[in-house]
């Protein structure tokens, strides 16, 4: 189906940026430079700095990150990790690739974990919490930070929509032993295609990261130091995200402009919840996702594709609902709630002001009639 406004629009993406792309391309293979060269380590050093981090290693994919993150902290069967249900499956998926024991617990109004709740999950086993940065949004990180420093738990953070946000000065990723950020395609900053990337302060993090993404092979001696994993991040990619890169703050910043126009349109409708509106005093959110809550989501839903607007459940269905996942145990009442009304409207930088516009008349007409 063709839609007025898309929920995401990869072919005027790539149209502004398309000379620049092609010759960083070109360049990559006219030289022959496809794995693991000048490109990807440049793109390394400049997340680290982004981040405030000392280092950083390129990966596969956001999934990766978080996982070979829990192998280098020690993650190992018979432990148990504190995340939340309302996220990708991948988050909670790590952990049982681990063989440690997810523990869910629920969200508050923002969508990321209720910090309030971890204490009561803590248990002898526990040994590391997977806060969720989601939509953009960090979580409050001084009171789980300050939680984990008690219990002696490690903390890997789950950045992978949240990219440059911030809370008290401080960016998404830099909190925690790890930060982990997907390079999705449909990211802030996405690659064509899969890609990941972990920072740390922890140097011997870093390396034991850098170890299991090629096969545990030293390669300066080319020994063997263990049975890694193959999860390195495309050159090629690589090359595009370093041109990519130097946009990303005018892409975030009209990710704010228009989450400010959401937010002075469609606020005060009843039966409608916004996300907190753009900020910059504690948080600093980046908005990789517009969520608002419906009282009569699918109705709305269905008129929003009527009027050819596209948009986005993540999720309808509560991760520990799904029963191929032995989650069923777990009560989450708001994680249930933000499931039944949640819906991600079209939020991208490219976005004119007319589309924009468009998108409110139609939220609007709906509650109107």
């Amino acid at each position: 189906m063709s839609y007025k406004v898309p929920f995401v629009n990869y072919p005027e993406h790539y149209r502004r940026i398309w000379d620049e792309t092609m010759a960083a391309l070109t360049d990559v293979l006219s030289h022959g430079d496809l794995i693991m060269r000048a490109q990807m380590r440049q793109f390394e050093d400049s997340i680290a700095a982004l981040c405030g981090s000392k280092y950083a290693v390129g990966l596969n994919s956001g999934t990766d990150a978080i996982w070979l993150s829990l192998i280098a902290a020690g993650i190992k069967p018979g432990d148990e990790v504190i995340t939340v249900a309302h996220t990708f499956v991948a988050t909670v998926a790590v952990i049982i690739h681990c063989g440690a024991k997810p523990i869910l617990i629920d969200v508050g109004d923002d969508y990321n974990m209720d910090v309030s709740q971890i204490e009561a999950a803590i248990t002898p086993r526990t040994k590391a919490i997977i806060p969720v940065h989601l939509n953009g949004r960090c979580c409050e990180m001084d009171k789980l930070m300050k939680i984990a420093a008690r219990h002696k738990l490690t903390v890997i953070e789950d950045a992978a929509q949240a990219l440059n946000a911030g809370f008290d000065g401080k960016k998404s990723g830099s909190f925690g032993l790890t930060g982990c950020f997907s390079l999705y395609p449909a990211k802030l900053l996405g690659a064509a295609g899969d890609g990941g990337i972990v920072v740390t302060d922890d140097e011997d993090t870093a390396q034991k990261i850098r170890l299991l993404r090629d096969h545990c092979v030293e390669r300066g001696t080319g020994d063997i130091l263990g049975y890694g994993f193959n999860s390195r991040l495309d050159n090629l990619q690589a090359a595009m995200l370093n041109v990519k890169l130097k946009y990303l703050p005018q892409w975030i910043e009209r990710r704010r402009e228009i989450a400010g126009r959401y937010q002075q349109s469609l606020s005060g409708i009843p039966g409608l919840t916004l996300p907190p509106p753009p900020q910059t005093r504690r948080y600093f959110d980046v908005f990789t996702n517009y969520a608002i809550l419906s009282d009569r989501r699918d109705k709305l839903v269905s008129h929003l594709q009527e009027n050819g607007v596209e948009t986005i459940l993540s999720w309808p269905k509560p991760m520990h609902h799904h029963p191929a996942l032995g989650l069923g145990h777990f009560r989450l009442p708001r994680t249930e709630k933000i499931s039944r009304e949640v819906l991600s409207i079209p939020m991208y930088p490219e976005m004119s002001n007319e589309q924009v516009d468009y998108v409110i008349e139609s939220v609007r007409s709906f509650y109107q009639a």
